[in-house]
């Protein structure tokens, strides 16, 4: 099943502070690397968009139309709706999702 990929522009948002973040932090080498590693498991969701997992988090909330996987030592976090897969976020593996929704929750209050 191939379907159509959508990134979202929160996750678009998640890129460019991952860029900023690795570039500065770190070299931009090895963003080039960690958005190489991103592009190839969006590649792969293209063609099994179901092969990522529930979230613990989502599904601790009864919540399992949103999925994930894991690229580096980064989270894709998405949606399959029919033939489109919606990317929503894009994070650090390491870094706490529960607050990152609260803050992108209070954000749009």
């Amino acid at each position: 099943m191939t379907v159509k990929v959508v990134i979202l522009e929160s996750a678009e948002q998640d890129l460019k502070e991952l860029k900023a973040y690795l570039s500065k932090h770190f070299s931009l080498t090895t963003w080039q690397e960690t958005f190489g590693k991103l592009k190839k498991s969006i590649r792969v969701l293209n063609d099994y968009p179901y092969s990522g997992t529930i979230p613990e988090e989502f599904e601790r909330l009864n919540i399992s139309q949103y999925r994930q996987i894991i690229s580096g030592m980064n989270r894709i976090i998405y949606e399959v709706r029919q033939d489109i897969l919606y990317i929503h976020i894009i994070v650090d593996a390491r870094r706490d999702l529960k607050a990152l929704l609260i803050r992108r929750l209070l954000r749009r209050i």
